[in-house]
């Protein structure tokens, strides 16, 4: 992958990349946690800089050659409770990606979007409804995150500790570019992200978590399952009939034999579609011996799918059923659904005015 953006580069990239025009590493980490850890939006400070770095960046450095990745903020959203924010971000080539912060009680955690649509076709998802446009850059994957930590910076001078890859796109489609951007952003001279702090979330890339399996860097792996039958999920999520669920199944197993690790399973429930007793029943069968956690999700509404949510009692019947099977079971957090910042609900629609306070409209 070409890089186009200073953002597109890991440190040791960039120390290499200085090393064959004759800089040391001390300029390149320096560029790096101006960029990173200072967030830089620009490298018009030059005069802060030691004279090999200064001489590099006029050198190298042009609007042309090796621009920065600071997208445009569209609109900014903010839900009625406050602690959900979503910002459609505008990059260089005019499209546009939707990521969102979101707070909890001691940590904030931005939700990433990796390419602009998405190809996997979930029916209920606004993404996969948009179709696929193209893959994100590392740098245009990274500047998200950045963006997010600035914003926090102003709002009260919280860290950023925790990511979600679970916005727009699917991560392991978009695979090599997704691990750079991680290798950045983990990287403790820039945003020092914990590998552990970050979930990737997957509607059952089966070659993508193979790869994801060997990677030296530990981090979450979610599986949007939804369907505990071919059928059923192959009309959730038409990507199972390219990985069928035992092949999906044995892929996870792997991944846990693998790494140690347990695959979080996110289900979207969806009345009268996968939420029965009966659905629960053989969610529990399949999943039988598995490292497993679901994640209950009720339905998140969209414009281009029918679907209904499922009540309350219901999911708490289908948690209980699991419970039983000693399948260790949560039911997610809703957030930001009154912006359309929950999951399944980011696409590239833009909201009027240039700032939407949804607690002030």
């Amino acid at each position: 992958m070409t890089p186009r953006s200073l953002h597109d580069f890991t440190l040791p990239d960039l120390e290499r990349r200085f090393a064959e025009s004759g800089v040391g590493p001390t300029h390149a980490r320096e560029l790096f946690q101006h960029l990173h850890r200072r967030l830089a939006t620009n490298l018009t400070e030059q005069s802060r800089f030691l004279p090999p770095l200064q001489r590099w960046i006029a050198a190298n450095y042009t609007h042309d050659s090796l621009p920065l990745d600071v997208p445009e903020v569209v609109t900014e959203t903010i839900s009625t409770d406050g602690r959900t924010r979503k910002y459609l971000l505008k990059m260089e080539d005019g499209n546009a990606v939707e990521t969102v912060l979101m707070g909890y009680p001691g940590r904030f955690t931005a939700c990433l979007s990796t390419q602009v649509g998405c190809a996997m076709g979930c029916v209920f998802c606004a993404t996969g409804q948009m179709g696929f446009t193209r893959h994100l850059r590392p740098g245009e994957i990274v500047a998200q995150a950045l963006h997010a930590q600035r914003e926090l910076t102003k709002l009260n001078g919280e860290k950023l500790r925790n990511l979600v890859l679970m916005g727009m796109g699917e991560p392991l489609h978009n695979f090599t570019a997704v691990m750079q951007a991680l290798s950045i952003l983990t990287d403790s001279r820039g945003l020092g992200i914990a590998p552990s702090k970050i979930s990737i979330s997957t509607v059952g890339h089966v070659p993508g978590i193979r790869q994801l399996a060997a990677q030296p860097q530990r981090y979450h792996l979610a599986v949007s399952l939804h369907g505990a039958t071919d059928e059923e999920r192959s009309a959730l999520i038409p990507v199972n009939k390219r990985w069928p669920l035992a092949e999906l199944l044995a892929a996870c197993r792997e991944y846990s034999v693998s790494t140690g690790e347990k695959v979080f399973i996110a289900w979207t429930m969806i009345a009268g579609k996968n939420d029965t007793t009966q659905h629960a029943a053989k969610l529990a069968e399949i999943l039988h011996g598995m490292k497993v956690q679901v994640n209950l999700i009720p339905l998140n509404l969209t414009d281009g799918y029918t679907g209904m949510t499922t009540d309350q009692r219901t999911v708490e019947e289908f948690q209980r059923i699991l419970l039983a099977a000693n399948i260790p079971t949560t039911v997610r957090q809703r957030r930001g659904i009154d912006v359309d910042a929950g999951c399944g609900q980011l696409s590239m629609r833009r909201e009027r005015g240039a700032v939407v306070s949804v607690a002030n409209a």
